[in-house]
């Protein structure tokens, strides 16, 4: 729900949703083709994966020399094409298509190295889980660079209109137990947190571990309010939590993990929240890397022409331009926009009328830093006012009268910059 002030000079109330009981979960039909994303950019010349190579579900599919990446197979079936997939801002990575079998093979390698919850090891987790649903963060486990202290599990969805984390909670309780009983044996790191909304709290007090409640308004959920809000801990500049030694992990991720090693099989199936054109919503259940036609066509939901897709929440989703784009890991929601409800986007100047500084959490000058950005001046806006400092939750686009896309600016320059700094490290 969205309340908005009568006088102009207070800020809108944005509230998260939540879910009373467990909702229906509709499950989509396998597709005859999938499309699993590696974040790799595409590289012919090392590349170990074959086209027309056999691969099983819940595989492990290396894909270049010297190389730890890889993705898992959501199927059975063949590879009928391997190419490079243009994502945002140029980001290049690689395409796996996989031509669906009629009959399913599990693969049992996770299951021969796994063994219990109780056996659980750093390598074993790094090796097969991070490309499981829910996007887990496991090689920051094993990063020796930055140790972690402490887990918070996120049981509350962080963008509007979502209900991912809160169904997992609802359904999946036991494996959320396991996964966290899975994380404490391979990390030794004994202070977990559930950050959760009200509404979760009585379902998390199963868990045994501590449970810390979020604010229902948005953004209180994002990874640096709750730093802040519920940890008492302020992220510098440019950092991340991690970099402090506090890790989070959503609560459907938890669960995967769980779920792996209490079945033997790495999870592939991923649960996310359908924003059809009207506002209603749907909860879904998809394999990774089934196209987001195969849910449009399991709802009767016709696209036309500058319609638009938008992957993720309201406020901080991004669009993509074709409906074949696939499921991944970290795919929480699908937004379908008729062409007559986007909102309009300009190149109207600011009118510093100051509302985006109001909201902003981060205490932002947005109407002087959205003046560096609009002229690529991506350092000084780095340098003079405070780029790095923001919070990337969108409310600055949300509000601003002259419909500018501050939010997409921020994200290009802090995109442009980190590759600036990646190029100057390798050169220098």
């Amino acid at each position: 729900m969205i309340k908005r002030s009568f006088i102009g000079l207070l800020k809108p109330r944005l509230e998260y949703g939540s879910i009373e009981d467990t909702p229906s979960l509709k499950q989509i039909p396998t597709p005859k083709e999938i499309t699993i994303l590696s974040n790799c950019p595409f590289d012919k010349k090392n590349l170990l994966l074959k086209k027309k190579a056999t691969v099983k579900t819940g595989q492990k599919l290396l894909l270049y020399k010297e190389s730890d990446e890889y993705v898992i197979s959501s199927v059975t079936g063949q590879v009928s094409s391997i190419s490079s997939y243009t994502g945002d801002f140029g980001r290049s990575y690689t395409a796996i298509a996989i031509e669906v079998a009629d009959d399913e093979e599990i693969d049992d390698e996770f299951k021969a190295t796994a063994g219990g919850s109780k056996d659980a090891t750093i390598e074993t987790v790094k090796n097969y889980l991070a490309f499981v649903p829910g996007n887990s963060p496991v090689k920051l486990f094993s990063d020796k660079s930055k140790p972690v202290n402490t887990i918070v599990v996120c049981c509350a969805d962080s963008d509007l209109l979502i209900t991912t984390n809160q169904y997992v909670v609802k359904s999946d309780i036991d494996a959320i137990k396991n996964g966290i009983s899975v994380l404490k044996t391979i990390t030794g790191v004994n202070d977990i947190i559930m950050v959760a909304s009200q509404g979760q709290m009585h379902e998390l007090s199963a868990t045994g571990e501590k449970v810390k409640q979020v604010n229902d308004t948005y953004p209180s959920a994002l990874p640096h309010l709750i730093m802040k809000d519920i940890l008492g801990k302020e992220v510098p500049a440019g950092k991340n939590s991690e970099d402090i030694g506090v890790c989070f992990i959503s609560a459907e991720a938890v669960a995967s993990i769980g779920n792996a090693f209490n079945t033997g099989q790495i999870p592939v199936t991923k649960i996310l929240t359908l924003v059809k054109k009207d506002g209603s919503k749907s909860l879904v259940s998809a394999k990774l890397g089934t196209p987001a036609s195969e849910i449009f066509k399991a709802f009767n939901i016709t696209l036309n022409e500058n319609d638009r897709i938008i992957f993720g929440g309201p406020m901080t989703g991004s669009s993509v331009y074709s409906e074949d784009h696939p499921v991944q890991p970290d795919t929480d929601a699908i937004i379908v926009q008729d062409k007559e409800d986007i909102p309009v986007i300009s190149d109207y100047p600011c009118t510093n009328c100051g509302d985006c500084i109001r909201v902003c959490p981060a205490n932002i000058q947005i109407n002087l830093l959205v003046r560096f950005l609009e002229s690529g001046q991506y350092e000084e806006a780095a340098d003079q006012y405070d780029l790095h400092s923001c919070i990337e939750c969108g409310l600055c686009s949300y509000v601003c009268v002259s419909g500018m896309p501050i939010f997409q600016y921020i994200r290009s320059a802090k995109y442009e910059l980190g590759m600036a700094n990646t190029a100057e490290a390798t050169n220098g």
